[in-house]
C-alpha cells in the first residue's frame, strides 16, 4: 500500500460521510431515529462510526498500539443532539486523521503496526479495517435515511471517482 492509495481510500470514506450527513440534515429525517432489529438508530450509527475512526487513530498513533489509550472513552450519542454537532466533531477528527496519514510513508504503511498482542499485521490492514467498517456503518445509515425518503444517493467508490474527476475538470 502506498500513501497516495490510503489517502484515496480515506477521501472516499469522507465523501461518503459528507453525503450521509447532508442527507441526515434534511427536513423529514427521523432524528435521533429508531432502529430496526439488528441496527442502531441513525444518530447512534453515525456517532458509533465517528467513535471507531477516532479511537482507532488514537490507538494506532499511541506509544503502545496494542491497547486503546486510557483517555479513549466511548462517545455517547446523547452528546450529539444535532447533525451539525456530529459534523463539527468529525471535521476536527478528519483534520487530525489526514495530518497523520500524510506523515506516513510506504514503509510505515507496509510495516508492522504493533496492534496485535501475538503478531503484527501491516498498518495498512488496520486502516483498511477502519475504511471497511465505515462503509458498513454508512450503508446502515443510508438504509435508515432511505426509509425516511432521504437517500444520500449512490455511495460507490467509482461514483466517488466520477465525482472527483468531474470536480477537477471544471
Amino acid at each position: 500500500m502506498q500513501p497516495a492509495e490510503i489517502a484515496l481510500v480515506f477521501d472516499h470514506l469522507y465523501w461518503v460521510r459528507d453525503r450521509v450527513l447532508e442527507a441526515a440534515a434534511r427536513p423529514g429525517v427521523t432524528w435521533p431515529g429508531t432502529a430496526p432489529d439488528g441496527l442502531r438508530g441513525l444518530r447512534a450509527t453515525l456517532v458509533h462510526e465517528l467513535d471507531v475512526q477516532w479511537s482507532w487513530r488514537s490507538r494506532l498513533t499511541s506509544p503502545d498500539p496494542s491497547a486503546f489509550p486510557e483517555e479513549d472513552v466511548e462517545l455517547v450519542p446523547e452528546d450529539f443532539p444535532t447533525v451539525a454537532s456530529i459534523r463539527e466533531r468529525w471535521i476536527g477528527d478528519e483534520l487530525e486523521m489526514r495530518a497523520w496519514l500524510g506523515r506516513l510513508s510506504s514503509s510505515n504503511l507496509n510495516g508492522p503496526c504493533g496492534a496485535e498482542q501475538t503478531q503484527s499485521h501491516p498498518l495498512w490492514w488496520h486502516l483498511q479495517h477502519v475504511y471497511v467498517h465505515g462503509i458498513q456503518q454508512f450503508s446502515d445509515a443510508a438504509r435508515l435515511l432511505s426509509q425516511d425518503g432521504q437517500s444520500p444517493g449512490d455511495l460507490d467508490f467509482l461514483d466517488f471517482i466520477d465525482w472527483r474527476e468531474g470536480a477537477t475538470q471544471v
